[in-house]
């Protein structure tokens, strides 16, 4: 049992002097003691893995959950080395001084498919028995999880099949197909998918493979926390996204067990707190979750069986972020780290933004962007609107003259403002003054929120009717 308190030097010794041995141990005893597998039928539906099936899923039986081991995320990290990115943590200046704490990023969106679920799916396709990997695996997924699926397995010679829900992206559903796999747009939702997927799987064979609770996907994402402690000194707190909870369980495992004074903060989406509620009953509860929100990879009903009950008692602090808070962090992260990532990677940074944390004042903290797989369209939207809850995307309307020059001198005055009209739209059915007015209703970018104070000031000095519309 490692000291609660351990330099970060000696840590590091530590860790690099007794990997070797520790891995070795560690594989040995998987060899022997398969905590995962299955010796007999589960009855009942697999509400702990997110739906209500006919079909049983083996691994994830929230009868007999289990309880990954800090040596199944040792044995992950030897076993997948070289086959996953060791990703950048690298401190952010900017925004470091913006929200005044010592904050890193682990940029796991630089993965070869863009998130974190590599490192689940890989070591999950590296345990299946040598026999067993002709009949392939199968998954559910629209996303991330399918991504990463077909990659490796394509590496590894594994066939793979993923079912994927009829709204799943044209531009994922066309990725997986250039990686070889199999797959089929099938279901209205994510569950009806996983239905699918589970009884196609049972017909044939293959082996279903959970996107966040298999025991293999929570060591895999676990192997996170072992490499931020090799890549950052004196971590004092780590920020980590929630949405079926194995990339939480995982690091959380790996963070109290080597460093156990590091505190470890969940953040969900408030449109779909499904962690929260489970860990504040003690027990699965499955979720009403909203749909079209930015963080549509954390929108899990019911999250793991395994993930919560490995995660039983590492959590400090859970919190939850609203959808301005991750569009505006989504913008930050372009703007001030060239970094594209999606909404479920970027409720971290919400969290810190939005005042959540202020106990992080000063402290050193990590925080995880754990996916850039965003669609082009919705990241054009996504500016528009952080821009707009910024005070930089800006909509008013004015009454002016509607005789020759009105409506340009509105034009001109706007300019002098340091305003830039991005739309304008004249309105005269629906004006009830005089029949020689027009009202302009007009969308304009500014710098930030003084500047508008300065533009509305201008504008109302020189015109009797003006309206700011405000988020």
């Amino acid at each position: 049992m490692l000291p609660a308190k351990l330099s970060n030097g000696v840590l590091a010794s530590s860790i690099r002097g007794s990997f070797q041995k520790l891995i070795a141990s560690s594989v040995l005893r998987q060899q022997v003691r398969r905590t995962h597998d299955v010796e007999k039928p589960i009855d009942g539906s697999c509400v702990g893995c997110g739906n209500e099936l006919l079909q049983d899923d083996p691994f994830c039986n929230p009868k007999n959950p289990v309880k990954v081991q800090f040596s199944d995320i040792s044995a992950a990290a030897y076993n997948i080395r070289g086959g996953v990115r060791r990703t950048p943590c690298t401190r952010s200046n900017q925004l470091s001084k913006l929200l005044g704490i010592d904050l890193f990023l682990k940029k796991e969106y630089l993965q070869a498919t863009g998130s974190f679920k590599e490192r689940g799916a890989r070591y999950a396709m590296l345990r299946i028995p040598e026999f067993e990997r002709p009949k392939g695996v199968i998954a559910a997924s629209a996303g991330n999880h399918a991504l990463a699926l077909c990659h490796h397995g394509q590496q590894l010679g594994i066939p793979v099949t993923v079912v994927m829900p009829v709204f799943a992206p044209l531009m994922k559903i066309s990725c997986c197909r250039a990686y070889g796999a199999n797959v089929i747009v099938k279901g209205r939702n994510i569950q009806e998918s996983k239905g699918h997927a589970l009884q196609l799987g049972a017909e044939q064979g293959m082996r279903y493979i959970n996107g966040y609770d298999h025991p293999d996907v929570v060591a895999g994402q676990g192997t996170i926390g072992l490499e931020i402690l090799d890549q950052v000194n004196d971590l004092d707190a780590a920020v980590i996204p929630i949405g079926g909870g194995g990339l939480i369980a995982g690091m959380a495992l790996a963070l109290k067990t080597l460093r156990p004074e590091i505190k470890i903060i969940g953040v969900e989406a408030e449109t779909c707190p499904s962690f929260q509620n489970a860990l504040t009953k003690g027990h699965l509860v499955p979720t009403s979750c909203g749909s079209g929100s930015l963080a549509d990879g954390l929108a899990v009903p019911t999250v793991g069986c395994n993930a919560l009950e490995t995660v039983k008692g590492l959590i400090d602090q859970m919190v939850t972020v609203d959808e301005q808070s991750i569009a505006l962090a989504i913008l930050r992260l372009i703007e001030m780290e060239k970094a594209i990532v999606e909404g479920a990677g970027a409720v971290g940074l919400a969290a810190l933004m939005s005042g959540k944390l202020p106990e992080l004042q000063n402290k050193r903290v990590i925080n995880i962007l754990s996916g850039g797989n965003i669609d082009t369209t919705v990241l054009g939207r996504i500016i528009e609107r952080g821009l707009a809850i910024d005070g930089r995307l800006i909509r008013f309307d004015v009454l002016v003259s509607d005789r020759p020059g009105g409506v340009a001198q509105l034009t001109t005055v706007i300019a002098e403002l340091g305003a830039s009209i991005k739309y304008i739209f004249n309105e005269r059915a629906w004006v009830t003054t005089d029949m020689f007015s027009v009202r302009c209703k007009i969308v304009a970018e500014a710098r930030d929120a003084e500047h508008v104070k300065e533009i509305e000031a201008g504008l109302r000095k020189r015109y009797n009717q003006v309206n700011f519309k405000f988020i």
